[in-house]
């Protein structure tokens, strides 16, 4: 198969249907019957391993979203899972206590079940069918997933409403808040006018780049919309190109894994959107006063005096380490994130849209999903939340949208500035208030729209934003052209031209009394072209005199406030998860080419630093030449276990050199002043064509798995780090079809204890546990098999094992802990699994499964490939056959799930030889009876049924 399918493909043209071609028609029924395998779903993969999902209905094709994603980033779903309870700690050691402290303090699980329980009903079934998909590829995603040994980790649970929590974890930071205690700082040791001297897109902020042509500059007279979101970069990637089919819709687009549907980047076949980060202030930091009250509660000063407020204590447990207690602590304004030892130094409070709404906008995410005009997407984005995004949209019509979408509370503007009194009425936000949300006309004579987190469209909400240059960029290189093409937009994608850099090539030009190195120096660089590519050693030079010049000016007297010893990086007023807003060099190196124009030093000290720089670099140039730009400027993504990162070749395949720099188009950011690595830059490129869906384009910078050493892990990176991009394939006969994975099970782990009260696990309760198999028996009721929890179950399975009727069982004679013990051990095994039949949600069954080669059993007569053994015991109360055929109904369901996996040709079981009822009734369903085998514990007698004797062969 080619990589470039669908140009290939005979006969396809847009005449075939807005989103492609023959195999392709979206919002109707696939030709091939949906949902028939692997649970309710079938899973295809292109070439570039990039799962696409067919299921029968949108609830089932969430199931398996959550399924797929557990398979191939079941490692990065923990992860995330970890970081919303704030138990990363637990196994990754003291260095992650910062972030769980910190999530624990901001409430974040606890505002994500609030939202959860907020959802329309519709919603919350479709979120928690995502997280039964998950839960039931976890065990086997983990299997593949060497991390997991690594640290000693099982596979948890995910409940209804830990999606919510991954998406308020991910983006808590997003808006940039930090940078309040920043600006605090300066205007405390710099002055009240210098607050928002460094006032532009920070270390620690997100953006991106966004553009959309309107069909009067595309060869086909459709739209086309491109961009790239700029994030810090992890491994495996925080965006997961997928497909996602069903009668209803028919969507590919950029996933978060650990979040169903597509949120930010997605095509309908009818209707292409994307976002990026609209830089908007939306949360608000809260100078607290509390005190200790004689019980040892707390208290807060509020507008109406002092209150009661919200404690309790939390334990982080931390590997190799002691665990740590952390006292959480609410206030009206919302939780206690700094501080909050009372009478112990400033306590800060942290206020944002979900906790005090309980909404996060998950309901505008299915809505997307159906989307089939910009009216839809506009209709659906009012109901979006947070991170407040801009948005562009278009359809197949020619419509378009530009506009704001989320939540902004009406409140002083100082909020947005800098940290503001609690007890004072007039910070409050205004209830049930929102700021208007800004949108404009796409359609006019340019026929462009471009969005990269400038000062343009969300103006209004915020206080810093991107220096221009990208958005002016983008517009210049689209307004060139009237005729573009899906792959042309690489080019605009990858370009390199570095705008910010002509204030200080300008004060360059004129520095006086150069000596003849730095003259040269001079000289060179202003023949430059100005562009950060990979191959440029002059790119190199540049970068060289800005980490000079960034260095001159923290040393100088006008910064000293904020730099050397009394960095704010150094105090210990914060905690050190807010170093990375606080740090002064990467504020100056991000401000360069504003602290160069005016308003901090005089012209002629300007002049006068950049000389001193140009003499300094020109003389290491002398003695070092410099390397090309790539060689310096390489990707340095993070990854939550980076002692795993591979040494030699792979170590380069995860960190290429690449061109760009913070303000290109190609906006890989380095930390000027710090270093020439980069860790935030394209997290994924897309481009959509509403012409034909098939033409579109996207690459992500490592590869569609997670999973070391699976062939699609890293195969992207090389397109990434050139800026090309693979086809999104639409013909499902161009697709490869995969075989559905059998998916294993392993006790849950519990989460650390908290000394606050908490409601007992949802996984106590067989009926809500996620099933690996469900079947409706004609007569009988609907089957469900679901893992057997060995703590959960031990008193149920007790009972069942010591009855005189279930003798054979061999564990009469155990006490409860040891029958928890045993299935603690068979949960250990990859090889053998125990299940709970429910029968309409009532313990039916113990229903048992190995693998005869990994088992006693195996030694006793000669395994066939495809064998798999079974056990079988029947609950007491209905055991006296009750139910005619009470049995054989149960067996009904369990053969149909051992030969729903295609790798098990014969099931095998071995009764007691004298167990007669158990042997006729094995004939009757159609086992042929074998030997008798000698085991430790009994004889037994072997029975084997075929596929062949079910008419499956």
């Amino acid at each position: 198969m080619t990589a470039d399918v669908d140009r290939k493909r005979p006969g396809a043209r847009p005449a075939d249907g807005p989103g492609g071609g023959p195999g392709e028609q979206p919002g109707e029924r696939p030709d091939r019957g949906a949902g028939e395998e692997s649970g309710g779903y079938e899973l295809f993969r292109d070439d570039w391993g990039v799962p696409h999902l067919r299921a029968a209905d949108a609830l089932a094709l969430a199931r398996a979203q959550g399924h797929a994603t557990a398979l191939d980033r079941a490692w990065q779903l923990e992860t995330e899972r970890h970081r919303v309870l704030g138990t990363s700690a637990s196994h990754l050691g003291a260095e992650a206590v910062d972030w769980d402290r910190f999530v624990r303090r901001a409430r974040i699980a606890d505002t994500a079940r609030r939202c959860f329980d907020r959802l329309a009903p519709e919603t919350a079934a479709w979120v928690t069918a995502y997280a039964d998909g998950v839960n039931e590829g976890l065990a086997e995603g983990a299997e593949r997933a060497p991390e997991f040994a690594a640290v000693g980790l099982a596979p948890g649970r995910w409940e209804p409403w830990t999606p919510l929590g991954v998406w308020l974890s991910t983006h808590i930071l997003f808006a940039g808040f930090p940078t309040k205690l920043w600006r605090e700082e300066v205007a405390r040791r710099l002055g009240e006018d210098r607050m928002t001297l460094f006032a532009t897109d920070g270390p620690g902020t997100a953006g991106s780049n966004g553009w959309l042509l309107t069909g009067a500059r595309t060869a086909t007279g459709a739209p086309l919309l491109a961009g790239d979101p700029h994030r810090f970069i992890e491994d495996p990637g925080v965006y997961q190109q997928i497909r996602l089919a069903c009668p209803e819709f028919d969507v590919v687009g950029l996933a978060v894994p650990g979040i169903p549907g597509i949120a930010h980047f997605g095509h309908t076949g009818h209707v292409a959107w994307a976002i990026t980060n609209a830089m908007a202030d939306y949360q608000d930091l809260y100078r607290e006063r509390l005190r200790r009250t004689p019980d040892g509660g707390v208290e807060a000063l509020g507008p109406d005096g002092w209150y009661r407020a919200h404690a309790h204590t939390e334990t982080i447990e931390v590997a190799g380490a002691a665990p740590e207690p952390v006292e959480v602590v609410e206030t009206d304004r919302g939780p206690v994130i700094i501080g909050g030892d009372p009478g112990a130094g400033e306590t800060i409070s942290l206020r944002y849209p979900p906790r005090v709404t309980g909404e996060l906008g998950f309901d505008a995410l299915p809505a997307l999903l159906r989307a089939r005009t910009v009216a839809d997407v506009d209709t659906a984005l009012d109901r979006w939340v947070e991170p407040v995004n801009v948005v562009l949209a278009a359809d197949t019509s020619g419509a378009t949208l530009h506009r704001v979408a989320g939540h902004v509370p009406v409140r002083p503007y100082a909020n947005r500035l800098r940290v503001v009194p609690a007890e004072d009425p007039a910070y409050a936000w205004r209830d049930g208030e929102t700021v208007p949300l800004p949108r404009t006309e796409v359609d006019g004579p340019a026929g462009i729209a471009v969005m990269a987190n400038e000062r343009g469209l969300a103006a209004p909400l915020g206080v810093e934003f991107a220096p221009p240059h990208r958005a002016r960029r983008i517009r210049e290189l689209l307004g060139a052209d009237t005729d573009w093409t899906p792959d042309a937009q690489a080019a605009v994608h990858t370009d390199t031209l570095l705008a910010s850099s002509r204030q200080l090539m300008s004060l360059l030009a004129w520095a006086p009394a150069l000596g003849p190195a730095a003259e040269r120096l001079r000289d060179r660089l202003l023949r430059w072209d100005r562009h950060m590519d990979a191959d440029s050693t002059d790119a190199t030079l540049y970068a060289r005199l800005r980490t000079d010049v960034v260095h001159r000016l923290a040393a100088h007297p006008a910064l000293k406030g904020v730099t050397g010893a009394d960095d704010p990086w150094h105090s210990a007023a914060y905690p050190a998860l807010f170093r990375p807003w606080l740090a002064a060099v990467p504020r100056i190196g991000y401000a360069l080419e504003s602290l160069l124009t005016v308003g901090l030093l005089p012209y002629e000290d300007r002049l006068a630093l950049v000389a001193a720089s140009a003499e300094a670099v020109a003389a290491a140039a002398d003695e070092t030449p410099p390397a090309p730009w790539g060689e310096l400027h390489r990707l340095s993504p993070w990854q939550a276990l980076p002692d795993l990162a591979p040494d030699g070749v792979d170590a380069q395949a995860i960190r290429p050199g690449v061109a760009g720099d913070h303000d290109c188009v190609l906006s890989t950011s380095s930390v000027p002043g710090v270093t020439d690595l980069f860790a935030r830059g394209p997290a994924a490129r897309y481009v959509w064509d509403l012409a034909r869906r098939e033409d579109s384009r996207w690459a992500v910078p490592f590869g569609a798995s997670g999973v070391p050493g699976s062939a699609h892990h890293r195969d992207q990176t090389p397109l990434w780090a050139r800026g090309a991009l693979a086809p999104v394939v639409t013909d499902w006969n161009l697709l490869h079809r995969t075989t559905p994975h059998r998916t294993t099970h392993r006790r849950t782990e519990e989460n650390p204890a908290m000394t606050a009260p908490t409601e007992p696990a949802a996984s106590a309760t067989p009926a809500l546990r996620p099933a690996v198999h469900e079947q409706k028996v004609e007569g009988f009721g609907t089957v469900r098999l679901v893992p057997v929890d060995p703590a959960a179950d031990a008193e149920l399975l007790h009972g069942w094992v010591t009855e005189e009727r279930a003798r054979f069982w061999g564990m009469a004679d155990h006490t409860r802990e040891q029958v928890r013990e045993i299935y603690e051990f068979v949960d250990s095994l990859p090889t053998h699994h125990a299940y709970l039949a429910l029968r309409d949600g009532v313990p039916a069954a113990l229903f048992q499964t190995y693998e005869p080669d990994a088992d006693p059993v195996g030694e006793c007569y000669d395994v066939r490939p495809g064998d798999f053994g079974i056990h079988l015991l029947i609950a007491p109360a209905e055991g006296g056959g009750a139910v005619k055929g009470y049995t054989e109904a149960l067996l009904t369901a369990f053969i149909a799930y051992v030969f729903s996996d295609p790798a098990h040709l014969r099931v095998v079981v071995e009764p007691d030889a004298r167990n007669e009822k158990a042997l006729a009734r094995m004939v009757r369903v159609g086992f042929e009876l074998g030997p008798e085998i000698k085991k430790p514990e009994k004889t037994a007698r072997l029975a084997f049924l075929t596929r062949a004797a079910l008419g499956l062969a």
